[in-house]
């Protein structure tokens, strides 16, 4: 085939080709169906939109959902809140809801939800349909010891106008549970919140503990109470541990005391002896030399072996009754 036979095709080919990247830059279908649902807008506002590197199917498909139901929104808050990194569709799926439920809710609240990273669709149907926050077991003791522990379900709505800035459902359950603690554990007798559980019910709702959160509370119900340890028996029974143990500690240190006074009276009482071996040794000395100078005769001399020996004798004889006393006991 010649260039001239050939140059038909190229151009089909060239047309082609330019039609495909045309319809694929700029989103002709997506635009049509705009048109279509009864939505105008500009297809150099599209052309824009991809030029702004902005996904036109995520700003255009909620702009129809939105005209269909009524909701007045443009596509410059669309644009703009996906450029924020929003979510476009959730926030105008919460519109629609909140438009359907008769709740007062503006975009701009519900952009702010959402770019807050709360699921503004769920806070919508939260206010249509309360949820229900069960807490775990909350241990409280009441005054005579006894441990009672309760569970509660909170009945919660979604409260729009505190969403931003609300405290979440952590806060609800650790609200309530300090309230029932304190419950509890104000009064007399165990049995009375046995009795009448509806007191922890009445006690916590009268404490306003919604206050700064993003739910309004609408019912806290009891729903299984228990009786747990005997806390203050336990508490008496470390006490008197306790108090052994200090007893004892005190008991050993005057036994430790003790022994030490009694090594030190040895120490002393050897000190003494020592010091009577010494001056008896000192003795014979004294004797000889009192009668080399003449201050002692031989009769003094005679008379002082006499005492010693009778001395002696008496030593013998008290030990030897003494023995025999022993004996006849035993």
């Amino acid at each position: 085939m010649t260039l001239q036979e050939l140059m038909p095709l190229i151009i089909v080919g060239v047309i082609i080709i330019v039609l495909a990247v045309l319809f694929t830059f700029i989103p002709v279908m997506l635009w049509i169906s705009a048109l279509a649902a009864g939505v105008k807008i500009n297809i150099f506002t599209l052309v824009g939109m991809r030029l702004r590197r902005v996904i036109p199917s995520r700003v255009i498909n909620p702009l129809i959902k939105a005209h269909k139901a009524g909701v007045n929104v443009n596509t410059n808050q669309l644009e703009s809140h996906y450029l924020a990194g929003g979510n476009v569709d959730r926030v105008v799926n919460a519109l629609i809801a909140a438009q359907r439920a008769n709740i007062e809710l503006s975009f701009e609240r519900a952009a702010a939800i959402d770019l807050a990273g709360r699921d503004v669709l769920e806070a919508v149907q939260m206010s249509v349909n309360p949820k229900v926050i069960e807490t775990p077991f909350i241990a409280g003791v009441a005054m005579d010891g006894i441990e009672v522990k309760a569970k509660a379900r909170i009945t919660v709505r979604a409260n729009i106008d505190r969403l931003v800035g609300g405290a979440g459902e952590d806060t609800v359950i650790a609200r309530v549970g300090e309230g029932i603690v304190s419950t509890i554990g104000s009064s007399e007798n165990h049995n009375k919140v046995l009795e009448n559980p509806d007191l922890i019910s009445q006690n916590v709702l009268g404490k306003g503990l919604d206050a700064g959160t993003a739910f309004e509370i609408l019912s806290i119900d009891i729903a299984d109470i228990d009786i747990g340890k005997n806390i203050g028996a336990i508490l008496q029974t470390d006490q008197a541990e306790a108090d052994k143990n200090i007893a004892q500690a005190k008991a050993e240190e005057r036994r430790a005391m003790a022994i030490a006074e009694e090594q030190e009276m040895r120490a002393r009482v050897q000190e003494m002896q020592a010091k009577v071996v010494e001056a008896e040794a000192q003795v014979p000395q004294a004797l000889a030399e009192a009668l080399r100078s003449g201050k002692m005769g031989v009769m003094d001399y005679m008379n002082y072996q006499n005492i010693n020996a009778d001395t002696d004798m008496r030593n013998t004889l008290g030990k030897m009754s003494g023995e025999d006393s022993e004996g006849e006991e035993s």
